[in-house]
């Protein structure tokens, strides 16, 4: 029997213990939706009556029962304070149920996708007024009582970003150099407040009237609310629109919108730390999914491919920071080994990606189809390192060199402590060098979207 057919099977036994009635399962699928949680969509049928219904469920092996059960417990908590969420049907923590800790919702119709939400014409009316919207949803979720959603977690910002790059075995120049601006201007604290953790185009449902729903509780944690409002606001999200808010909209629509529910307008300048916190936050956490691929923990192409999205950060970061992007790309280099002759490397890489994006994303389901397009996205990237990377690990070397270090882990190591000054030209200069080639290789079209 199939994974997905054993589960077909657990999710109708569950649902006609519930319903006190045969319950069958149709149409089960799974869903590109979450690299951390697996996300299914299907029909639950009744007494020839559907339900169209989705599962969150974590990954067999990788339970967490109480991130799951926080997460119900939220849900039900923003309905409560009029925000729009998905009907919640089911939730457990009891792996003999559906093999891992879950929650079941009622599916609401709508597009969840940024590009198409952005570009598509069928949502130009629901585009219009939806930044101040997203304040307004923004300010309910803020609303929620604290106390009305019990075992919250809560961490101080700076030291959450600390200790995520404490754990990783890959210092990050740019990393050091945003973690020494964000300590010099930490705006002044606020009251706790429920923040959502991942309030975003990709968690929202968007029908051509305006928002439906908002998804994914699953970073759900209490502290500052502005928190939310950065996130929002992070250049990664906008999916090369200009417009700051999500590619929506301006940050003064957003902060009005709030306003006319919260009853006060956040601060911008303390929205836009949130803004260069969460892209900080972001750069590690790619590196961090990436690292639960390379120790084995959870093998998983996605995981893999998202450590590349690195440099995007980086990239941002930089922008956010006043450093502007370099103008000069790497050539590859003319010098090519006749020992293995033709195809050479680069020409294989080339063609696997091609049968990928021509012959398995066309014919496979929704998530194969997915995971082909990454992989063929992940040919692509190593095909240009071998071209390019020869050069850029000569310049490399020599732009650590320049600056007195070996190599990356040490000039980390001098930004962190103090040793050499993270506002210094000569310092941005050679990091923002070492950032274009490092997107040059793994997005390059990523350096030319518009916005800070």
């Amino acid at each position: 029997m199939s994974d997905a057919a054993e589960l077909g099977d657990l999710l109708a036994r569950r649902l006609s213990a519930l319903a006190g009635t045969a319950v069958t399962v149709e149409h089960l699928r799974r869903l590109t939706a979450g690299a951390s949680r697996e996300t299914w969509a299907f029909t639950a049928r009744r007494d020839g009556g559907p339900r169209d219904l989705v599962l969150r469920r974590d990954p067999p092996g990788a339970a967490r029962p109480d991130g799951m059960a926080l997460e119900a417990a939220v849900i039900a908590a923003a309905a409560g304070a009029g925000v729009p969420v998905p009907p919640l049907v089911d939730s457990g923590a009891d792996p003999a149920v559906l093999g891992a800790p879950y929650l079941v919702t009622e599916y609401v119709a709508g597009e969840t996708l940024g590009p198409r939400l952005l570009r598509d014409e069928r949502y130009a009316a629901a585009r219009d007024g939806l930044a101040a919207e997203l304040g307004r949803t923004l300010a309910r979720v803020h609303a929620i009582p604290v106390a009305d959603v019990p075992g919250l977690p809560a961490v101080d910002p700076l030291d959450d970003l600390r200790a995520t790059r404490d754990a990783l075995d890959e210092p990050l120049p740019t990393v050091e150099i945003a973690l020494r601006w964000l300590e010099r201007h930490r705006p002044a604290a606020m009251p706790d407040a429920v923040v959502h953790g991942d309030f975003r185009l990709g968690n929202l449902i968007v029908d051509e009237t305006g928002l439906r729903a908002v998804l994914d509780w699953e970073l759900v944690h209490r502290g500052d609310p502005r928190e939310d409002l950065g996130w929002l606001c992070t250049k990664c999200w906008r999916f090369g629109s200009p417009l700051p808010v999500a590619g929506l909209g301006t940050v003064d629509e957003l902060l009005d919108g709030y306003a006319e529910v919260a009853g006060h307008r956040p601060d911008a300048d303390a929205v836009r730390w949130w803004r260069i916190h969460r892209t900080t936050w972001w750069a590690l956490g790619c590196r961090e999914m990436a690292e639960r691929h390379l120790t084995g923990r959870t093998p998983s192409l996605e995981l893999a491919a998202i450590g590349r999205r690195v440099a995007e950060q980086e990239h941002d970061l930089l922008l956010a920071l006043g450093v502007p992007a370099g103008v000069a790309p790497v050539e590859p280099t003319s010098e090519r080994s006749d020992l293995h002759g033709r195809p050479t490397a680069t020409d294989l890489v080339d063609a696997v990606a091609l049968f990928l994006r021509e012959d398995v994303v066309p014919g496979g389901d929704e998530r194969t189809s997915y995971l082909a397009r990454v992989a063929a996205n992940v040919l692509a990237g190593v095909g240009r390192e071998l071209a390019l990377g020869p050069e850029q690990e000569r310049r490399h070397r020599e732009r650590l060199a320049a600056l007195g270090y070996r190599d990356q882990a040490e000039l980390a190591a001098a930004i962190r402590t103090g040793r050499v000054d993270a506002d210094d030209p000569a310092l941005l200069a050679a990091v923002r060098a070492a950032v274009d080639d490092r997107l040059a290789v793994a997005n390059p079209r990523y350096a030319a979207l518009p916005g800070e």
